[in-house]
């Protein structure tokens, strides 16, 4: 196979960001936006030995599960990978995905259950980060990021955002436009406006613009005053050169800043950096799952804790929940958070490593059912966190992963399934555990996307 020519072929089968796979002349070809049976012709872009990166030309025979992409820059944007699939092969797919990622990587072979859907395929987001930046022409623009760069792909709406993003879009592109306001240009380091977030909690809004310097933003609060209401507004002064959204300096122009919510009987403040799942019905559905796992009278010990809301849940639930946090300013939002709920007594957060504090706190529970709950960040927990996982003794183990890859690794660790020789990670042929999986959910918190969150249940083996 040659780089720029043109070549036909049948998909085999879909990798793990929904690539089709084609085997053509020796050569293990991946290319976008085809489906599982399809014949299509595609250009090959990049060949390195016997592996290759196409651009798909044309679908000569369609799959069944085929649909048409009824966004006007899909393939272009970055934002989603699988818009041409049926929504019932997305949630197989991504199954499938989970499960492959667990006997690959991990070595685990067990059958995952059926993906939980999400109420709404479109429009489900809540949140909106959006890039404004300039165009080759030095044109302001505001949009998403084409794949694998920061190049932004200029648009007027994003149908997995809420019908808000088109208003929201219109304004700043007029605030731009009519205050002649560059947006920023990475590569010059020149321009002044990077980018609008938004979080909506409860029909409420949280706007915070981000600037390279300090800017008047009233004619901007004027234009979302013409479709918002329940607002507060935020002006973040970031000039670095990195990719930080956000810097410690804020200026606030309208409001309080934040807002009052709650969740699962959990009261909380909201306010532009606080985290709260994009999708509300999957993340109202992964909770209650999650919590339903966690008996009343029992321990529960909260990982990667953040500001504790699920720390709290798990109070309200068990009756005793320790969170744990290395992060000082997070395990104070904790403690606020504890005082406005009334869980004294019942919710402990603990500022510090994980895998430092877990014997400590098991050592206090009096013989009670003690409960592990995890929640990571994207790379997975530390290889320390999961070896003191692994000897913490803990009846049950609840792992959210929003990342297959790490979670299979670092299930593979807990099971046995994969041992450390060296530095490296190796498959076991006689695996040993005190645990068993009782059970592996995805859930579709990312609809037309390859992502998903996925909720695995272990338990202790009973001699």
């Amino acid at each position: 196979m040659e780089k720029n020519g043109i070549y036909e072929g049948t998909v085999t089968a879909l990798g793990t960001d929904g690539e089709g796979i084609i085997n053509i002349e020796g050569t293990t070809a991946f290319v976008p936006f085809c489906l599982v049976g399809e014949k299509i012709s595609f250009k090959a872009l990049k060949v390195k030995g016997n592996i290759a990166y196409g651009k798909i030309e044309k679908v000569l025979k369609a799959a069944p599960e085929r649909v048409n992409a009824p966004c006007p820059v899909f393939a272009k944007c970055g934002g989603c990978d699988i818009q041409h699939m049926n929504y019932a092969a997305q949630l197989a797919f991504k199954r499938d995905t989970v499960a492959a990622a667990l006997r690959k990587i991990g070595g685990i072979s067990f059958e995952v259950g059926e993906t939980v859907p999400c109420v709404s395929e479109y429009r489900y987001r809540n949140k909106l980060a959006l890039p404004v930046g300039v165009n080759a022409d030095g044109e302001t623009v505001c949009g998403f990021y084409a794949p694998h760069s920061h190049r932004i792909v200029d648009t007027a709406d994003c149908l997995i955002q809420a019908e808000w993003v088109k208003k929201v879009i219109s304004a700043v592109k007029s605030f731009a436009k009519n205050g002649r306001i560059k947006g920023y240009n990475e590569e010059t380091r020149t321009g002044v406006l990077r980018r609008i977030v938004v979080r909506e909690i409860g029909g409420k809004f949280i706007f915070a613009l981000v600037a390279t310097k300090h800017i008047d933003c009233t004619q901007l609060i004027s234009e979302l005053e013409k479709d918002f209401k329940d607002f507060t507004f935020l002006l973040n002064i970031n000039a670095s050169q990195g990719n930080a959204v956000f810097s410690d300096e804020w200026r606030l122009c309208r409001g309080l800043g934040y807002f009052e919510a709650e969740e699962c009987g959990v009261k909380y403040r909201a306010g532009a950096q606080t985290f709260v799942q994009v999708n509300d019905d999957i993340r109202a559905k992964l909770y209650a799952r999650a919590l339903a796992e966690a008996e009343e009278g029992a321990v529960a010990l909260d990982l990667y804790s953040g500001g504790g809301m699920l720390t709290a849940m798990l109070a309200k639930r068990c009756g005793t929940a320790y969170g744990v946090e290395i992060v000082e300013e997070a395990s104070r939002c904790a403690d606020e958070l504890r005082e406005a709920n009334g869980l004294g007594g019942k919710m402990y957060n603990i500022c510090g490593a994980v895998e430092n504090e877990i014997e400590k706190v098991f050592a206090l529970t009096d013989g009670k059912k003690r409960i592990i709950v995890c929640d990571p960040p994207r790379k997975g927990m530390e290889r320390s966190v999961v070896k003191a996982v692994k000897r913490s003794g803990a009846d049950k183990i609840i792992l959210i992963s929003c990342n297959p890859a790490t979670l299979a690794r670092d299930l593979g660790l807990l099971l046995g399934t994969l041992r450390e020789e060296g530095g490296n990670l190796i498959k076991s042929s006689a695996p040993e555990s005190d645990y068993k999986i009782n059970s592996i959910t995805p859930f579709d918190m990312f609809p037309q996307t390859k992502w998903c969150e996925t909720l695995v249940v272990l338990e202790k083996n009973r001699v």
